[in-house]
């Protein structure tokens, strides 16, 4: 794999970002960065927050205009929840910069770099997985694609591994967006999470695990605390610690196709699929991975 520190972009380099998919994976390559002083970064959303916690004394531009104002290339992600990263590829394109996208997932690929029909593609896509790899070099014939360091997963399961409570027993649910109803009156997201939480028997539970909601960066803040107040059978809390002492104390880490997934059958963890049978099938390609609706069909 290569590492972002070699891959020569001419430099100044615009960095934009709205989701923590790709800011998570982009921010990690740029805490190895000697100086970020030829970095024009530019971050909405979940992205601004992670970049506040990461540089807390590292400013950001105030607009996109200022980041791609004499920049020689654009680094960007590929999210779903706003246009802001397509139209940054699009500006840049216009100015004549090099456009690099990171693809930080295993969907939708086509439609990340869609919008109204308006397409724009990069010259070069960035994964950080052998899937993603294959996937985006099949698809995207007229791009280069390159495979990076995932030191996002790196970091996390480096400092997973060094807690001292490693083997928890908690069930860590992470949740996301399925920005689908799956043809049914409630969001995507409540299914899964409702489809699970009536199956516990067959996870067979340690009878002190407690089941910890993990919300996306994306959530607004109350979207889950109604199943605070309901009766499982099972403690249910909010999650609110950082994910690597989260993963720690899990002994299940549940969710529908959230990369962090990924990061959980790296460590070893029991690893869960709550999609329920009316839903879409997990378009995650990784092995090691157990299928809730499997399990409850057995």
């Amino acid at each position: 794999m290569l590492n972002f520190i070699n891959q020569n972009l001419k430099k100044p380099i615009a960095v934009v970002c709205h989701d923590s998919g790709a800011a998570n994976h982009i921010i990690s390559w740029l805490k190895n960065e000697r100086s970020l002083d030829n970095i024009q970064p530019y971050f909405e959303g979940p992205a601004r927050e992670i970049w506040t916690q990461i540089f807390p004394n590292q400013q950001i531009v105030r607009n996109l205009p200022m980041a791609l104002e004499g920049a020689s290339s654009l680094l960007s992600g590929t999210g779903w929840a706003s246009d802001l990263e397509h139209k940054a590829r699009a500006e840049a394109k216009t100015l004549g910069l090099k456009t690099v996208a990171m693809l930080d997932h295993w969907a939708n690929y086509q439609s990340r770099f869609k919008r109204k029909n308006f397409k724009v593609l990069p010259d070069e896509i960035w994964v950080v997985d052998r899937y993603a790899f294959d996937k985006a070099k099949k698809m995207f014939k007229n791009c280069k694609i390159k495979l990076l360091e995932d030191m996002y997963s790196a970091n996390i399961i480096k400092e997973v591994e060094a807690e001292k409570n490693f083997h928890g027993q908690d069930l860590l649910y992470l949740l996301e967006p399925a920005r689908s109803k799956w043809g049914r009156a409630t969001e995507g997201e409540f299914q899964a999470l409702n489809y699970m939480l009536s199956n516990l028997s067959t996870l067979k539970l340690h009878e002190k695990s407690i089941i910890k909601l993990r919300p996306h960066p994306s959530d607004p803040k109350g979207k889950y605390d109604k199943y605070l107040e309901k009766k499982f059978h099972r403690k249910i809390e909010l999650d609110e610690g950082t994910l690597n002492h989260s993963l720690s104390q899990a002994y299940w880490v549940a969710g529908c196709e959230t990369f962090a997934l990924t990061i959980a059958i790296k460590l070893g963890k029991k690893t869960l699929c709550t999609l329920p049978p009316w839903a879409p099938p997990c378009r995650l390609p990784h092995t090691g991975i157990t299928h809730l609706k499997s399990l409850v069909l057995k």
